[in-house]
């Protein structure tokens, strides 16, 4: 394989909402760069990047694939990544290693929900981006209300570069306005371009369009505005130094046309790629910690983007392969890795050794001899390295930042349909979270649950089905139990028990007075010994604590831990003989529970802190739905045509809500959410709960 320099690579990431044709223009790329000899299709289940069997039976994207091609003697690493929310952290992990974002806008529809989740990502990750109006085959295309909504709702620095000739079903060509010489580029029976004179209204709108394009490129350097002062315009050298410099330093966002299905406008936008979009030596290098500095006191280190220093490396994706093992994608931030080299895991102090090493196209692997600072790669069966690790030489030692994954935005509990499956659940679902870090998987061992959680259904759905395809486990999802909790609001003064048991030679004797009072919320738990003249034995005020602080874990009224309230010992009695610590610990449980129900017992119920983001015309819908569901609503932010809403809601009312959500603003609603604080549960709620716990019961005992 030829070996190409840092200069000689571009990383770019294809983005956007899902449908916008990500895949099949990555085909197109590849098959217009010679890289392959089929032009794949999504619904034939046959492209290069949609390989995996849940992609192919559902013709989405799930992972982002890597792939690579060359154009004019560069190297194009490609990164084809999903557009449904669900998937958004492998946009995260692709835009982390990426130089340039081509963000993809359907030419009917224009911007959606998918689209400004990756926008935003871009400007996380300060990636060069670059806009694609793509599918203006369409029957209903409308190119510049595309741009408008580009515009509007991205940056007004948002510059087309291309329009479409024709437009709708007759769609075939593109006039392309950064040349000298206006030309429209046709197909020709093979799919290549051909260069055409253009009819004079198009040429004379191409004109129009190329004197605000060189204004545009002079505004974001100075000597090119003194230049554009002087002379009215800027030559041909100029104007490309100024697009590569405004593209880099994100001043200026180009868009270009393409029907990608078609093959139309790929070759274009690979030229333009190659001649415009940064390189790896020409980004800002990766800046990191050294290994061992917290956060109070880091210590920042530079790594050079320079083939001939140490090496540093970034693992930004982990995929488990059938008869592969564990493949590690990576981008070599720094040096040049080669097989047999040992680094190490800055994460862990662990020394790793490569072994071959692989570029991708997809799931085919090609192995490599070496990859330079810049290049994206892929290394089999390290053994503890995962996602967002860095590996480096012992001679330069630097822990590259982590990807921020997104918080999940909905759980469901899981139960194993067939008895011992336990251990091989864990097992498997541990190692689709290593493959997958925006699936989280814990154990609650006060609800007696596993719980699974992640960024909607589908996400949850592809994990159960890949759990039972690797794992041969099957589980079926059902709803969490929420954590409420138990407590009074009112006092119980004098509680008396006394335990008393007799059965021939030793008995049992155990005897308390306590009083029960509420603390403030989050105050947890007090107990106070306020026995006088010791009529309770000091030995024995321990197991008294001991069997209160037990009552409380196990609920009293419902089964719910019991929090912020106050018990205090001030009398009792103790035999000589028949008592011991464990009957002063059943006193003191049975105490607690008789006057725990005294004492005015209330359940509280966990409150979670929504933002949900939604366009304009969807926030009366949104607003009425959080009220329905107990919601308080603190506020409301504008962000251009989207809306900001921020409410209280119960975790017991956002059951499945990211569902509903995108349901009630056809996919364009989206939310996170974190815990707030408990509150008290509406007394009818809490009487329906209490129910079902008292038949649960019964029915455990029947």
């Amino acid at each position: 394989m030829k070996e190409y320099t840092a200069e000689g690579i571009r990383n770019v990431a294809l983005v956007g909402h899902g449908g916008s044709g990500k895949t099949s223009l990555a085909e197109a790329c590849l098959f217009t760069a010679g890289a392959t000899t089929r032009f794949g299709k999504v619904e034939e289940g046959n492209t290069v990047s949609d390989y995996h069997v849940d992609e192919i039976e559902r013709q989405i994207s799930i992972n982002s694939s890597v792939l690579y091609c060359d154009s004019k003697g560069t190297k194009l690493n490609i990164l084809d990544t999903p557009g449904y929310t669900d998937f958004t952290g492998e946009v995260k992990c692709s835009l982390r290693v990426a130089d340039t974002a081509i963000v993809f806008l359907k030419a009917v529809e224009g911007a959606e929900v998918g689209t400004e989740i990756a926008w935003q990502y871009t400007k996380e990750f300060k990636n060069a981006t670059l806009f694609v109006v793509n599918k203006l085959d369409n029957e209903n295309a409308d190119f510049e209300q595309a741009v408008k909504m580009a515009r509007d709702r991205f940056s007004h620095d948002v510059t087309p570069i291309q329009f479409p000739a024709e437009q709708g079903l007759a769609f075939e060509a593109i006039v392309d306005v950064l040349r000298m010489k206006v030309l429209k580029f046709a197909r020709d029976g093979k799919g290549k371009y051909t260069e055409t004179d253009i009819p004079a209204e198009l040429k004379a709108k191409a004109d129009e369009m190329r004197e605000q394009l060189i204004e545009q490129i002079a505004e974001t350097d100075e000597k090119l505005l003194d230049t554009f002062f002087d002379k009215g315009t800027l030559n041909d050298q100029e104007i490309k130094e100024g697009l590569r410099l405004g593209i880099r330093t994100r001043k200026l966002f180009p868009l270009l046309c393409a029907a990608g299905v078609h093959n139309i406008g790929v070759a274009s936008l690979l030229d333009f790629i190659v001649d415009y979009c940064p390189s790896p030596m020409e980004v800002e290098p990766a800046v990191g910690t050294l290994p061992g500095s917290n956060h109070e006191n880091r210590k920042e280190v530079i790594v050079s983007n320079d083939p001939n220093r140490p090496p540093v490396l970034f693992v930004f994706k982990t995929v488990s392969e059938p008869h592969v093992g564990e493949l590690s994608f990576f981008r070599v931030y720094s040096g040049m890795v080669s097989p047999g080299l040992d680094l190490v895991n800055e994460t862990n102090n662990k020394v790793e050794r490569l072994a071959q090493l692989y570029v991708m196209n997809g799931k085919e692997r090609k192995e490599v001899g070496k990859l330079v600072a810049g290049d994206l790669g892929a290394v089999v069966k390290l053994k503890d390295t995962h996602t967002n690790n860095t590996l480096s030489s012992k001679a330069f030692s630097a822990n590259l930042p982590p990807i921020q994954f997104p918080e999940p935005v909905i759980s469901m509990a899981i139960v194993a349909k067939t008895k011992g499956d336990e251990d091989k659940i864990a097992t498997g679902l541990h190692a689709l979270h290593e493959e997958d870090p925006t699936f989280v998987m814990t154990v609650d061992p006060e609800l007696h649950q596993t719980v699974i959680s992640g960024q909607g259904e589908l996400h949850l759905g592809i994990i159960i089905k890949r759990l039972k395809a690797k794992y041969g486990v099957d589980v079926e999802m059902v709803e969490p139990k929420i954590p409420y909790r138990e407590t009074v609001k009112g006092r119980a003064n004098e509680v008396e028990y006394k335990h008393k048991k007799q059965t021939g030679g030793r008995g049992q004797y155990g005897h308390v007075w306590i009083k029960i009072e509420p603390l403030q919320r989050g105050a947890g738990f007090e107990f106070e010994d306020a026995i006088v003249g010791g009529v309770v034995s000091g030995r024995f005020i321990p197991a008294v604590e001991k069997g209160i602080i037990e009552a409380m874990n196990g609920g009293v009224i419902a089964g719910y831990k019991v929090v912020d309230v106050k018990v205090t010992l001030f009398d009792g009695s103790y035999h000589d003989v028949d008592s011991d610590e464990n009957s002063f610990k059943i006193a003191g449980r049975m105490a607690f529970k008789k006057g725990f129900k005294e004492a005015k017992p209330i359940l509280l119920e966990p409150i979670y802190e929504i933002e949900v983001t939604v366009p304009d015309e969807y926030m009366g819908d949104v607003m009425g739905d959080i009220s329905s569901r107990r919601g308080k609503i603190l506020g409301m932010d504008s962000d251009g045509s989207h809306q900001i809403i921020k409410a209280l809601v119960p975790l017991k009312e956002l059951y499945r809500y990211s569902t509903n959500l995108r349901s009630m603003t056809q996919g364009r609603g989206i939310h996170k959410q974190k815990f707030d604080h408990y509150e008290e549960v509406p007394r009818e709620i809490m009487e329906k709960i209490i129910a079902e716990h008292a038949k649960e019961k019964v029915e455990e005992e029947a």
